[in-house]
Order: C-alpha cells, then sequence, then structure tokens
C-alpha cells in the first residue's frame, strides 16, 4: 500500500476515534443546564470532523476539497474549545480529557498542514 495511502486510512481511523470519544464524553456530561448545552454543541462538533474529511475525500475539485477540509478544522477548532471550556469550568478534571485535548491538537495541525498544502499545490497548479 502506498505510504499516503496508509496516512489516509490512519487519519480516518483517528477521526472516527475521536467523533466515538466526543460521543462517550458527552453522555457522561452532568444533566445540567450548562452540560447539556455544551453537550450539545460538542456533539454536532465533534462528530462533524470526522463527517467533513469524509466529504471532503469526495469533493468535485481540489478547490471543493480545500473548502471541505477548512470546515473539518473549523468544526475541529470548535470542539477543542469546548474540551478546553469544560476543564476551565471544573466539569471535568484535565486528567480525564488531557488525551482527547491533545489529540485534537494534534488532528488540527494534520488538517492545517493538509490545508496549507493543497492549497499550495493548486496555487504551483495554477502558476504553470
Amino acid at each position: 500500500m502506498k505510504e499516503g495511502m496508509a496516512e489516509r486510512r490512519e487519519l480516518d481511523e483517528r477521526l472516527l476515534d475521536y467523533g466515538a470519544r466526543i460521543i462517550k464524553l458527552v453522555e457522561a456530561l452532568p444533566p445540567t443546564l450548562a452540560g447539556r448545552r455544551i453537550g450539545d454543541q460538542l456533539l454536532r462538533s465533534g462528530t462533524a470532523v470526522g463527517a467533513n474529511y469524509e466529504e471532503a475525500r469526495g469533493a468535485e475539485s481540489k478547490s471543493d476539497f480545500v473548502h471541505k477540509l477548512q470546515i473539518a478544522l473549523k468544526e475541529l477548532r470548535e470542539s477543542h474549545y469546548w474540551l478546553r471550556l469544560l476543564v476551565k469550568a471544573e466539569v471535568f478534571p484535565l486528567d480525564r480529557l488531557r488525551e482527547l485535548i491533545d489529540e485534537s491538537t494534534q488532528l488540527r495541525a494534520i488538517l492545517s498542514k493538509a490545508v496549507a498544502t493543497t492549497k499550495g499545490k493548486a496555487k504551483s497548479e495554477d502558476e504553470r
């Protein structure tokens, strides 16, 4: 298998795992007003990341691919915010969310690089 395909498959799995972990976390939130509101937002943004990445993979053009990747990145940034807020508001201790926050940071870096790389390739193709 080509290296790029293996990396893509690994990213697919990481995003799927991330979404599953978000679901489990939301299910564990307290049934308070804040817990429900943050849970709704976190569930929406945290599970949208992988779905938008999958849509990007089926994009019709490079610009469509970049646009959909940027949406996935936006959702990832939002879910990262909600995770940090849960710690800041002392809903969960940092020890409980550290790995998930770290994973969201790593995934943000990967998607940011993919957007930048694809934009760079598209730009150089336009200049030919």
